[in-house]
């Protein structure tokens, strides 16, 4: 919804319809009028007001109010960002007019743009959701595959140690069979030292 600050008047809205928040609408809309006419110079330019399970984003630029109501999972960000779309938009077409007009909804025809920006940020919502799923996705994967990797690699370095193991027991044999052949040597060296000298 869109309403002057200075008076509350609205001057455009869109409602979606919504089984989920049927019933609930009308309470909704109420207190958005509730919170036009308690608006004022000193009111803050950005707000969020929590409403139960959904929220109310506002931002008030140039003398008019841009509310939405939305989920209270929805992004801040977003919903800002949709609020600063429609108030370039609104102000680009009608401005100079906003002051004014003394009827309410007399920017009724505002709906159309707003109906499409709304689809646009919901169609990026609905993107970037998917976006961080498949994100989460290529993560567990990239996980999946370095656990691979790393065990691949285990099973190599398991592999060298146990041909490092085989070599060194082989090396071990041959020390035991040299060191055997050079203690005989060594007996026979002295043994014939002995003889010789006698």
């Amino acid at each position: 919804m869109l309403a002057r600050v200075r008076d509350g008047l609205p001057l455009a809205a869109s409602i979606q319809e919504d089984e989920q928040y049927e019933r609930d609408l009308q309470q909704y809309q109420s207190q958005a009028k509730q919170l036009f006419r308690r608006l004022n110079a000193q009111s803050p330019d950005r707000c969020t007001l929590e409403a139960g399970h959904l929220n109310f984003h506002l931002l008030i630029a140039e003398g008019v109010c841009y509310l939405c109501l939305c989920e209270a999972s929805f992004s801040k960000k977003m919903a800002f960002g949709y609020l600063d779309d429609l108030y370039n938009e609104f102000i680009d077409q009608y401005g100079r007019r906003v002051q004014t007009v003394t009827r309410p909804y007399s920017f009724i025809e505002f709906d159309n743009y707003i109906q499409k920006t709304k689809k646009v940020y919901i169609d990026v919502r609905a993107r970037r959701n998917l976006a961080s799923i498949n994100t989460e996705l290529q993560d567990v994967q990239r996980i999946m595959v370095a656990n691979i990797e790393e065990v691949l690699q285990r099973g190599e370095a398991l592999s060298d140690l146990d041909t490092k193991a085989s070599n060194l027991s082989s090396l071990a044999k041959n020390y035991h069979s040299d060191a055997k052949y050079l203690n005989a040597r060594s007996t026979y060296a002295k043994v014939a030292a002995v003889r010789w000298s006698s």
